[in-house]
């Protein structure tokens, strides 16, 4: 096997694993934002619990845009 190949087996099994900005942020908004919904919770405080429900939310759907943009360009490169 020529280094070329081997550069070429490693780049596409390494780009295969990557993740987009929205899948990140999507799911860091999630986490941030159950953070907030269980703190409300514990406190009592219901905006917080309530405003933590909506970043959550937020947040799966940010991550779930960037699921389809990666499935929409995998299904494009034939993966």
């Amino acid at each position: 096997m020529t280094g070329t190949a081997l550069v070429t087996i490693v780049k596409t099994h390494f780009q295969e694993h990557i993740v987009n900005k929205d899948q990140t942020k999507g799911r860091i908004e999630e986490a941030k934002g159950k953070v907030k919904e269980i703190t409300g919770k514990v406190v009592g405080n219901k905006d917080l619990e309530l405003k933590g429900k909506i970043q959550n939310t937020s947040g799966k759907a940010q991550a779930n845009y960037g699921d389809l943009k990666k499935d929409i360009k995998d299904a494009i490169k034939g993966r």
